[in-house]
């Protein structure tokens, strides 16, 4: 019996990394800003919508095909650049001032930014708040708060 429950208990950790490649897209998802475009100047505070094409949106945990939620990477490098950005492909994104979370499902938000230039991405993740395979990432965009 022990063997047995060895041999599943590996193969639950061995799933577990295949678990954490990020949930398959569809090839035409794209996710994008409405109403906001690289080089825009904007006055604080700024709101920024979140447009979906080609998936739907769901809370995190949610576990439904073709749905994911949003992330907005602020003032960082594009998703999967450096060692950091390799990570989060594997491992999800981190919660912090960079990684915004809407985990809610929420498709827009409100931001207090100061005064200089910015920079924005949009990145869905899945249930896990893993972005998906391949990425469903927008451009990075710049912009200037006055």
């Amino acid at each position: 019996m022990k063997p047995l429950v060895i041999a599943l208990g590996a193969g639950l950790l061995m799933s577990t990394s295949l678990w954490a490649q990020g949930t398959l897209a569809p090839e035409n998802a794209t996710v994008y800003f409405i109403g906001l475009e690289d080089g825009d100047t904007v006055s604080s505070p700024v709101t920024v919508v979140f447009g979906l094409a080609g998936m739907g949106v769901a809370p995190a945990g949610t576990e439904k095909e073709n749905t994911g939620h949003h992330h907005l990477l602020l003032n960082r490098p594009p998703i999967g650049e450096g060692e950091e950005g390799a990570e989060e492909l594997e491992y999800g994104l981190p919660a912090d001032d960079n990684h915004i979370h809407f985990g809610g499902g929420q498709t827009q938000t409100t931001l207090d930014l100061p005064a200089g230039t910015h920079t924005m991405q949009l990145v869905l993740g899945d249930l896990n708040h893993i972005p998906h395979s391949p990425p469903v990432a927008s451009e990075v965009i710049t912009i200037t708060v006055e």
